[in-house]
């Protein structure tokens, strides 16, 4: 019979210091050596370029200087008073471009977090073809942005798309066709897509939030006579209290930095009634060709959603920890 010893670590004598071990070093490093590659990529591609962009929020910088930016003069706060400067046409149309952008984000969050909240619970019970449901239900998240939003181009075409042909030729709910992509309707074009590419995320978060509510709660609240409304009220939205402040911060900031979207469905000028903020700048700096203004309009986005943020998160951990309390 064999008896196997464990050599215990010698201990270091009391007051004197101990040296951490070469191997120990190279495990506590190791994380922080393979996060690094990571970290530098994330240097290059977001914060060098924000710098940049800063940097030429303080600079008179336009076509007469876009070969060589960095002869550009100062002109220091200039372009900020500019842009907030709402009795001028620039500051007046930036305000409007923003307004226009709070009202478009708060639907399209509102409405991703309830069809994605709903269609979550719904799809909890079993039930046969499920999973080929869910799967239908990622279609409009997993389809590249370039090649959805060009889809619904087509259908809101006004001689021949299809949603003037269902609303107008089928359904009579129209006198005529409507035009979708000019005038006020771009607005609720704009919404209809966002949210249609939207709530699919929503969806895939809630559900999996689901996961971690036991079933029990909700087999112990039906026997105490608690219905649908009741269970979902008292036990689904208080468990996915941190799912959602997380869910709902991140709807709001693509939504409201959301270029792609309006780029693709209404090209390189949107009509008024949808002039998001991302593309007003976009045409602040490369259609006018003030780079400095639009850097300058950047930065402001840059603070505005910093500061929504910062309160959000303040607000919303207040109000988890008195639920608690």
């Amino acid at each position: 019979m064999t008896t196997t010893l464990e050599c215990a670590e010698p201990k270091a004598p009391s007051g004197e210091k101990r040296t951490p071990r070469p191997g120990r070093i190279r495990r506590v490093g190791l994380p922080y050596l393979l996060l690094l590659p990571a970290l530098l990529l994330e240097l290059l591609v977001h914060l060098v370029p924000m710098g940049v962009g800063i940097v030429m929020s303080f600079k008179a910088l336009t076509q007469f200087y876009i070969r060589d930016w960095g002869t550009a003069p100062w002109s220091g706060l200039d372009n900020f008073k500019v842009s907030v400067d709402f009795d001028a046409p620039v500051g007046e149309a930036l305000l409007h471009s923003f307004l226009v952008t709070v009202a478009f984000t708060l639907l399209s969050v509102t409405l991703c977090w309830l069809i994605g909240t709903a269609a979550a619970v719904f799809m909890q019970d079993t039930f046969r073809g499920r999973g080929l449901l869910r799967a239908l239900f990622l279609v409009p998240y997993a389809l590249p942005v370039y090649a959805a939003v060009i889809t619904w181009v087509f259908m809101f075409q006004h001689d021949n798309g299809l949603v003037n042909h269902v609303l107008h030729d089928q359904l009579h709910l129209t006198d005529k066709p409507s035009f979708w992509l000019i005038g006020d309707n771009s607005f609720y074009a704009l919404l209809i897509v966002s949210v249609w590419k939207g709530w699919p995320f929503a969806f895939l978060i809630v559900m999996a939030g689901l996961q971690n509510i036991p079933r029990e709660l909700y087999e112990a609240a039906a026997l105490d006579g608690a219905g649908v409304w009741q269970q979902i009220r008292r036990i689904t939205l208080p468990s996915l209290g941190a799912v959602n402040q997380v869910l709902i911060l991140v709807l709001f900031l693509w939504t409201f930095n959301d270029f792609n979207t309006p780029y693709v469905l209404f090209g390189r000028t949107a009509p008024e009634a949808a002039d998001l903020v991302s593309v007003h700048i976009y045409q602040a700096s490369f259609v006018t060709w003030n780079f400095g203004t639009g850097s300058a309009m950047s930065v402001l986005l840059l603070l505005f959603l910093l500061l929504v943020t910062g309160v959000y998160l303040t607000v919303t951990s207040r109000g988890r920890r008195a639920s608690r309390a």
